[in-house]
């Protein structure tokens, strides 16, 4: 099949068949053609990813054990699934498969089958269903809307983010990505590996603050059976497994000075030794490293290897905060809202210009992951057509701060005038609040039992309000 007669877009294909060669040989096809295949062996868990209804094509084998290709094919047309069904049968039975076809299939493939064979059933139904052409438009008009590589905005910032993700990525340098949490780091990480040389390897993420730095050394290198307790056998560290592909390490500063020295070792000579063992081995890997702290200040104060800084600052990039770029918020809000109506139809349509403009006014201290929750929120509990100001959460209502946004939209109604009344009166006492909050967690850099002591609060308060505000200690480290 020619990649233009599928306009660009990756058509997906759910493989069910329990012969595993039938499977790596669609797979293999399909894929050369420019499908995402996936495959399962298993009915059941066929059924069950079937049943996602996230597939242009199924290919279903008509005889399996336990549960056959006819009950599969009942089941996906009584769910109302939009995939077109291909059935997969042996030349003894064409006339069964003519009779499920009566049933719903779209057409048959018998096996063996040659690669041209498939690829003409395929084909013919790809370009025969007015329902896969549909879908097949909607999704393009989706994730043309979503953005670049996933990453939405129109900002200027995000504008030179994008062109700078653009140049580096089909090099080999290493990339330390910055910026609060919740901006998209990751998002970021994923584009560079999609676009460079390496798309088609492994891309392994770990986020370094959640494990201690014994299992942290165990995990991204390795370690060999019995060099510490409950290594019961060996295991490969995650610079082995992403050999020829890359690896992310988020949270980057929370790496213990000792592995950090460890982990430079592995940049400059590019082996890796496995925890308890004496010999190294040779990786091949593209290294990206994301942080939320400024590593330069913490190498200045001891807190984080120089040497380190350098090697991984070969080309930064900075994803600016939210309340930076807040002329994306109507795309991020409006791309987040048609992502969970697609899952819940009943959603919301669209904000009223009084409601987007309060999203736009507010801090949004947790970034585009707090916005993306706020609005999976409103989009569950609001059951008006149009988001008003009183459908958004109460905590982001009373925590609007319009300093910096001009003065405030003239609501058009008095019940909205009363919702918008109340968001003013509480922005400044909010402001304050946080401001007092974050005032405190920087004197005592992130410890929050000292934070309580210095300001006389009970810790379980402050942590009330760190909640409140969606603020982590470590950012303040």
């Amino acid at each position: 099949m020619e990649r233009s007669a599928l306009n660009s877009y990756r058509p997906k294909a759910l493989v069910i068949d329990d012969e595993e060669v039938i499977c790596m040989s669609c797979r293999r096809i399909l894929t050369a053609d420019g499908f995402d295949v996936e495959t399962h062996q298993d009915p059941s868990k066929g059924l069950h990813e079937a049943l996602r209804d996230q597939y242009d094509v199924i290919l279903l084998d008509m005889r399996m054990p336990e549960l056959d290709g006819l009950e599969v094919l009942q089941e996906i047309k009584k769910a109302g699934v939009r995939a077109e069904v291909i059935v997969i049968t042996g030349y003894s039975s064409v006339q069964s498969a003519v009779d499920v076809m009566k049933l719903g299939a779209a057409d048959y493939v018998c096996k063996p089958f040659s690669p041209e064979e498939l690829r003409i059933v395929v084909e013919k139904t790809i370009e025969g269903s007015p329902a896969i052409r549909a879908a097949r438009a909607l999704r393009r008009d989706v994730e043309a809307a979503a953005g670049f590589e996933g990453m939405i905005g129109e900002s200027p910032s995000m504008l030179k983010v994008f062109a700078l993700i653009q140049k580096v990525a089909p090099t080999t340098g290493t990339v330390l990505i910055t910026g609060d949490s919740g901006v998209g780091k990751e998002l970021a990480a994923r584009a560079v590996h999609r676009l460079s040389p390496r798309k088609s390897q492994p891309f392994l993420a770990c986020d370094c603050s959640t494990l201690a730095p014994s299992l942290l050394e165990s995990e991204l290198f390795g370690h060999v059976k019995g060099s510490f307790s409950g290594a019961i056998s060996t295991k490969k560290g995650m610079f082995e497994v992403a050999d020829q592909g890359a690896l992310f390490l988020d949270e980057l500063a929370n790496i213990s000075l000792e592995t950090q020295g460890k982990l430079l070792r592995v940049l400059e000579t590019r082996r890796v030794k496995k925890v308890g063992d004496a010999e190294e081995r040779e990786v091949d890997i593209r290294l990206i490293a994301a942080t939320n702290r400024d590593l330069l200040a913490m190498s200045k104060q001891g807190e984080f290897r120089e040497d380190l800084y350098y090697r991984l600052n070969v080309v930064p990039i900075h994803i600016p905060p939210l309340r930076e770029r807040t002329e994306d918020i109507p795309l991020l809000v409006n791309a987040f809202l048609e992502r969970f109506r697609r899952a819940n139809p009943s959603a919301p349509q669209s904000f009223t210009q009084d409601a987007m403009n309060l999203l736009q006014g507010y801090q949004w201290p947790g970034n585009v992951r707090e916005l993306r929750n706020a609005i999976e929120r409103i989009a569950i509990l609001c059951d008006a057509e149009r988001v008003e100001i009183k459908h958004v959460p109460e905590e982001l209502r009373t925590a609007v701060v319009p300093r910096g946004f001009g003065e405030p939209p003239v609501p058009q109604d008095w019940d909205t005038f009363k919702d918008f009344k109340k968001v003013v009166r509480d922005a400044a006492v909010s402001d304050v609040e946080r401001r007092f909050l974050e005032d405190a967690l920087k004197r005592t850099r992130g410890n929050v039992s000292k934070a309580a002591d210095l300001v006389g609060m009970q810790r379980t308060n402050l942590h009330a309000l760190m909640a409140k505000y969606d603020i982590r200690a470590d950012e303040y480290q």
